[in-house]
C-alpha cells in the first residue's frame, strides 16, 4: 500500500480520525460507578487479539464505513472513503492486529489512495507520515482504554 500526498486531503482525514478519537474518549465520560478492573494491563485478549488495539482501531477508523472487521483475525479495513471537502480523492484504509500485547510493534496500518481523473479512479502514492500518524492515534487511543480499564 502507499500514501497519501494531498496536503489538504490528510489533514482532512487526519482530523476525522482525531475527532472519532476525541469522540469515543468524551462518551466513556461519566460512568464513575465502575468496578475495579482486574486484567492483566497488556494482555487482554478475550477476542483473539489486544481488545484495547481493536477498540481504539474501530473508534480510529469510525469516520470511514467499514467493509470488514474480523475481531478473531485482528484485521479492519474500510470501503472507499471521499471527504466532502474534496470528493475527487478517496481512501482506503486497513489495520491488522498482530499480536495479543498492547504494543507499538502489533500493529500494521496500511492505505491506499486514488483520484478522479475524467470519470476514472487512478491509483495515488499516500504519504508514509499519513499512515505513521493514524498508527500514533491508534496507539494513544489503546493506551487511553487501558488506563481507564485498569483505573
Amino acid at each position: 500500500m502507499t500514501a497519501i500526498t494531498t496536503p489538504s486531503f490528510t489533514r482532512t482525514l487526519l482530523r476525522g480520525a482525531i475527532g472519532a478519537a476525541a469522540l469515543a474518549g468524551l462518551a466513556a465520560c461519566g460512568g464513575g460507578d465502575r468496578p475495579a478492573a482486574t486484567l492483566a494491563a497488556a494482555q487482554v485478549n478475550t477476542i483473539g487479539v489486544n481488545s484495547y488495539l481493536w477498540r481504539a482501531s474501530l473508534d480510529t477508523l469510525s469516520f470511514a464505513p467499514l467493509l470488514q472487521a474480523d475481531a478473531a483475525g485482528g484485521i479492519v479495513i474500510t470501503d472507499w472513503y471521499s471527504p466532502p471537502s474534496n470528493p475527487n480523492e478517496r481512501v482506503k484504509l486497513s489495520v491488522a492486529i498482530l499480536d495479543t500485547d498492547l504494543r507499538a510493534d502489533a500493529l500494521r496500518v496500511g492505505a491506499t489512495r486514488q483520484v478522479n481523473q475524467g470519470g476514472t479512479w487512478v491509483a495515488a502514492p499516500v504519504q508514509a507520515a499519513t499512515v505513521q500518524k493514524l498508527e500514533d492515534i491508534i496507539l494513544t487511543r489503546a493506551r487511553e482504554l487501558r488506563r481507564n480499564a485498569v483505573g
